[in-house]
């Protein structure tokens, strides 16, 4: 009984093994299908996304003009290779097209022509298949007479914006608000790039309001942009980017005075550029007291000791209010901004003096001040701004004497020039009393050398005299010797004296 049951265990036993192998067989053949499928279909997908990115990049390449083959590259299907492109690792995704125009110049070749190296043409609406594109580059190129295209405000990925000196006209599209993940934004032109000025004053801005969607938004630049029919709310719009680092709106006629926000949210702002406007203003001063601060520490562990050093510094790094028709006394409270590296404020009608306090600014390279009304002497303490590099104080009132030591014996002529009442080196003007001072100094050192003179004489003839009476005195040996030289001296004199006589007598006779 017991044997037939170990038997019909063994064969229950095996029956098992048998079905659990097959259910495993049949698990693998179900896993490599699903698998094949998946691999099939994502390679699939893999491939036409290579196909429908590669087709949008040709689609925009096609319309533009590229007289100097910048885009030679761009054929065959490794698109990722091609001159600007940038892909995700990994997908083959474009991420980046960065088509800056190296040379914004007119270059010339061996034969004397000039060619430009600026790609011009339509911008392809293509570029909103590109998904993925975080980075779009295509300043210094030359899109003439055409606006910005409404279709980029579509691109809702964009990090980086740059359509700077591309020589676009008409309104800025509002829709570029839409671009909540912005952090730099550049349309910007300079007239210094193109011979006709047209171009970069054709880029008007009419309502400003979309701006506050950036909240992204750490750089801007809208250099030479027409501004004049915003107003005043450009302050309130770009106070509502928290983010905003650097703030760029050199010569965009804004006009009037600055105003000053109702609250103040630049809570990151460390550049300033608003030079060449049209204001009619004082200083902003709430630019000073809403100035963010961050705290340096450095901890030094010596001897078991804890040391612990702080300093705290404003994040404010550059400022520039170059020609702005500002007025108003030299604001005192930019000494206080400790992290200061560069302030222009020339070109304006600013009074006052400079305080002695900007010895603080220890960060400060360069210092314009020049073409104002400030008045009074160039403090002493300047002299000890070590990493000033660059100076210009032209064209002022300022007066006296320049402090022309340590940092300031480093500044030329030129950095003091248009002040009629300045005085010293490094200007060919001497001060009045610099020639009074030298006679003076001459007249004592002369006399100091007088006085040392004489009393030297006096002092060897004193010691000539009492050395030898002294030591005549200590020794009397010595004073018997010496005083009977002195008789044999005398007496021998007396008789040469009486000879000579005697002799000179028989020959008269």
């Amino acid at each position: 009984m017991q044997e037939n049951i170990k038997k019909f265990e063994v064969l229950l036993t095996r029956g098992l093994d048998i079905y659990m192998e097959r259910i495993l067989v049949f698990i693998l053949v179900i896993l490599y299908f699903i698998s094949t499928e998946i691999a099939c279909n994502g390679h699939t997908h893999i491939n036409n996304n290579v196909q429908y990115e590669q087709k949008a990049l040709i689609d925009f390449k096609n319309g533009l003009t590229d007289p100097n083959n910048r885009l030679s590259s761009w054929k065959g299907n490794n698109y990722c290779y091609w001159h600007g492109i940038g892909c995700e690792n990994g997908t083959g995704f474009v991420v980046s097209i960065d088509l800056l125009n190296p040379y914004p110049y007119p270059l010339e070749n061996e034969y004397g022509n000039q060619s430009y190296m600026n790609l011009s043409g339509v911008i392809s609406p293509s570029l909103i298949k590109l998904k993925y594109l975080k980075y779009l580059d295509l300043s210094f190129n030359s899109f003439k007479a055409i606006p910005i295209p409404q279709f980029f405000g579509s691109m809702k990925n964009l990090i980086y914006l740059n359509l700077s000196h591309c020589g676009f006209i008409g309104e800025i599209p509002s829709n570029l608000g839409n671009l909540s993940n912005l952090q730099y934004l550049d349309f910007s032109s300079d007239s210094s790039y193109y011979n006709d000025f047209e171009y970069s004053s054709n880029l008007f801005i009419e309502n400003i309001e979309w701006m506050t969607s950036l909240v992204s938004l750490k750089h801007l630049s809208a250099n030479n942009v027409n501004l004049s029919m915003v107003g005043s709310q450009w302050i309130e719009v770009l106070n509502k980017l928290p983010m905003l680092i650097e703030l760029h709106l050199h010569h965009c006629n804004l006009f009037g005075s600055i105003p000053s926000p109702s609250f103040v949210n630049f809570t990151s702002l460390s550049v300033i550029v608003i030079s060449s406007n049209r204001f009619n203003s004082t200083f902003p001063e709430w630019l000073l007291n809403s100035s963010p601060r961050y705290e340096e520490r450095l901890i030094v562990i010596t001897k078991g000791l804890i040391l612990e050093y702080t300093r705290t510094l404003s994040l404010v790094m550059s400022i520039d209010l170059s020609d702005n028709n500002l007025s108003g006394e030299f604001p005192e409270g930019i000494t206080k901004l400790f992290g200061l590296v560069f302030l222009n404020l020339s070109m304006n009608h600013i009074t006052g003096r400079i305080p002695e306090s900007i010895s603080k600014l220890r960060q400060l390279s360069s210092l314009d001040l020049s073409s104002n009304k400030l008045f009074g002497s160039i403090p002493l303490s300047m002299s000890s701004l070590s990493s000033l590099g660059y100076l210009n104080l032209s064209n002022n009132n300022f007066s006296d004497k320049i402090p022309f030591i340590g940092q300031m014996s480093t500044f030329t002529e030129s950095a003091f020039a248009g002040n009629p009442n300045l005085c010293g080196a490094p200007l060919v003007i001497k001060c009045q009393d610099e020639g009074i001072d030298k006679s003076v100094e001459d007249k004592i050192d002369s006399g100091f050398v007088d006085q040392w003179f004489y009393l030297s004489i006096g002092l060897g003839f004193a010691v000539g005299i009492l050395v030898p009476y002294f030591v005549l005195v200590m020794r009397r040996s010595w004073c018997d010797a010496y005083f009977d030289f002195v008789d044999k001296i005398v007496k021998w004199l007396l008789f040469r004296k009486r000879v000579t006589y005697a002799r000179n007598h028989a020959q008269r006779k």
